[in-house]
């Protein structure tokens, strides 16, 4: 996914963020069971994701789909991503099942106190896929087209007895609606999604000379602090730039170095 569409995620991602402290398992399910009326239905697919309609005509239509049968928050989300421009119709469906996936992964990080949780999440994803990858036998079952849906879930869970609730639903999700990969193909960029999600519980800190013992227990506290969680402090040296500090906590990024605000500032001048 790419371009607008990838636009359009980002955008629906953080508005999703504001939804995930407390939500509960079941959103994710419902969401997921959205892509799967999605999934079913490329005509409604293209009346989605058609330009030419207004956003009101298609919350109405998201109304009439789904309204009654999933939650307020389910449906709230399915119009916000219907509300966003698709460079396809297929990207959708894409979007609806990362953001089914992101919930996911956010009851695991809360139910497991944070990065605790999100490995736990990634160990029974990972077991799940080592067992697969290492049986052409299991591939094959998990991938029969004459089997059904719930006997390859059966199967699949069987493998990872000792799973959590968040890593059923993926792996569930995966073998039963892996929408055109290998079950375990799709558990992979699942795995990918809580290993991005890990990143908001590292703080990479980038500083001119080494900090020391206090030096660095007050920057854990400050950025604790700003953060709202207990975060992995991890500092680098680097002499290149010049002066002050650059902090990197996932996808979102604070520099007040020299270097920084010299580029800053060529960029002004030759503007």
């Amino acid at each position: 996914m790419a371009g607008v569409s990838s636009q359009s995620l980002a955008t629906v991602r953080r508005e999703l963020e504001t939804r995930l402290p407390g939500a509960p398992l079941s959103l994710a399910e419902e969401l997921f069971g959205v892509l799967s009326i999605l999934d079913s239905n490329a005509g409604l697919r293209r009346a989605l994701t058609d330009p030419s309609r207004t956003g009101g005509d298609k919350a109405t239509l998201v109304d009439q789909l789904v309204a009654g049968r999933v939650s307020a928050d389910a449906v709230a989300v399915v119009k916000e991503l219907v509300g966003e421009r698709w460079a396809n119709a297929r990207d959708i469906g894409d979007a609806l099942e990362t953001l089914a996936a992101t919930v996911a992964i956010s009851v695991a990080e809360s139910q497991g106190s944070g990065p605790q949780g999100l490995e736990k999440l990634e160990s029974d994803l990972f077991s799940f896929i080592a067992v697969v990858d290492s049986n052409h036998d299991l591939q094959r079952a998990l991938s029969d087209r004459q089997a059904g849906p719930e006997a390859k879930a059966a199967l699949a869970l069987r493998l990872v007895p000792e799973a959590g609730d968040a890593a059923q639903l993926l792996i569930r999700q995966a073998v039963t609606a892996p929408r055109g990969l290998k079950p375990a193909a799709l558990v992979k960029r699942f795995v990918e999604l809580v290993a991005a999600r890990q990143q908001r519980w590292i703080a990479t800190v980038s500083v001119t000379r080494p900090l020391t013992a206090e030096q660095q227990s007050r920057l854990a506290a400050g950025l604790n602090r700003l953060y709202g969680r207990e975060l992995q402090v991890n500092v680098n040296v680097d002499p290149s730039l010049i002066g002050g500090v650059r902090v990197s906590v996932g996808d979102e990024m604070v520099d007040s170095t020299v270097v920084t605000r010299l580029s800053e500032l060529r960029r002004r001048l030759a503007g």
